[in-house]
């Protein structure tokens, strides 16, 4: 397949800097449309930053600096032109800790990416958008009598998933999850990852982990990043059964991390 097209995200030649500390050295995959895409790794090998160069929301530091392509849709989003904005509506992003508008209402913090975009101004059509998006991640039939409540009064695996469902209501076509569990309790962590798996069936899932369970459980493919390079990517299930590169695995098997 050597049509842009064929891929959900491609990435070439990819470096990226804050200031003069080189983050990303030359990093290039291939996502494929409609899975789970675990970027996974130790603590300060660059996923995060990676994460933030596909939807361009590493320019909000003012250090950063980028070289290379991410080409979404047969677009690179870095070419002149490209809106940043347009980038993180197709790509929209949940972050590690859950960071809904506390004071805003259920309903508001669902809707108010959609309103403040004026993608939709009828009533009647954000009701039903605002129910959808809570219905796709798992939050409606929890919350569905409390709406007008403020987000600061849901639990913490409930946040995260209000996150999602804001992240849904702009109709995105790849969903970012930079560590979406690493601060939930077990059960909260195991219906994000039971979300992951439902949502591919619509959207391509990159997420972040440092922890390599997690990507064997909820991965169709993986990358290992090490020290701002890929070492290894493939499908999950021969990176973690028959490991090309030794750094991988003993990533694996828990030696580094």
């Amino acid at each position: 397949m050597t049509d842009s097209r064929s891929w959900a995200v491609e990435i070439e030649s990819l470096s990226a800097w804050y200031g003069e500390n080189q983050i990303l050295k030359e990093v290039s995959l291939k996502i494929p449309r409609n899975v789970v895409f675990t970027i996974m790794g130790p603590s300060g090998c660059g996923k995060s930053t990676l994460l933030r160069c596909i939807n361009r929301l590493i320019e909000l530091n003012p250090a950063a600096r980028v070289k290379g392509k991410v080409i979404i849709d047969g677009v690179n989003v870095y070419d002149s032109g490209v809106d940043p904005i347009q980038v993180r509506r197709m790509a929209g992003m949940v972050f590690q800790v859950p960071n809904p508008f506390p004071h805003l209402s259920i309903y508001e913090n669902v809707a108010i990416g959609v309103k403040l975009n004026g993608l939709v101004k009828d009533k009647e059509e954000l009701d039903d958008l605002v129910e959808w998006a809570l219905k796709k991640a798992y939050l409606w039939d929890e919350v569905k009598d409390e709406l007008s409540k403020p987000a600061s009064a849901l639990s913490g695996g409930q946040k995260q998933r209000l996150c999602l469902a804001r992240v849904l209501a702009m109709k995105p076509k790849i969903i970012l999850m930079d560590e979406p569990t690493a601060n939930l309790d077990p059960v909260a962590a195991s219906k994000i990852e039971e979300l992951m798996l439902e949502l591919k069936k619509d959207y391509t899932i990159i997420v972040v982990t440092h922890n390599p369970g997690q990507a064997a459980r909820i991965s169709d493919y993986v990358a290992f990043l090490y020290l701002g390079k890929v070492v290894e990517s493939g499908d999950a299930a021969s990176v973690f059964t028959r490991p090309r590169h030794e750094l991988t695995e003993k990533y694996v098997i828990g030696r580094i991390g």
